[in-house]
């Protein structure tokens, strides 16, 4: 078989297309994000700010634990890391309803406006032709 066969399967390290780096930074900086916030939450606890030190820790881990994994997801694809697809799917599902809270109930257009655009960004990335294709590939469809 030659070596530009084109049923021949790419390695595991093959380049991810622009779509999927894209969305991998979006992503990572929405990992990120939850990552300050967890310190923010952790800092506030210990300065005793927060009503409830037990509340601000507690958030805190939770947005630690929630925000590394958004942020592993988005470094793993933009290494080409398939794997990385699914946790920036559901992310972005998750983050949906926040940012409708943020619209409505909450009041907060500032932050609800950017967040809306930064999921539907992400979810067009991720699946554009090209990421679909790409994705593919790890199973043999191409």
């Amino acid at each position: 078989m030659e070596d530009n066969a084109p049923n021949e399967r790419p390695t595991i390290d093959d380049k991810p297309p622009t779509t999927i780096r894209r969305a991998g930074a979006l992503v990572a900086l929405e990992g990120g994000l939850g990552v300050i916030a967890a310190v923010v939450m952790v800092i506030l606890g210990l300065r005793g700010d927060d009503q409830s030190i037990a509340n601000s820790y507690g958030t805190g881990a939770w947005f630690a634990i929630i925000g590394g994994g958004v942020l592993v997801g988005g470094i793993a694809l933009l290494k080409g890391r398939r794997w990385g697809r699914a946790i920036a799917v559901v992310a972005q599902l998750l983050l949906l309803p926040v940012a409708y809270a943020l619209l409505t109930d909450s009041h907060q257009p500032l932050y609800g406006i950017p967040l809306i655009i930064a999921v539907i960004v992400v979810m067009v990335l991720l699946f554009m032709p090209a990421s679909v294709r790409w994705l593919a590939h790890d199973y043999g469809d191409s």
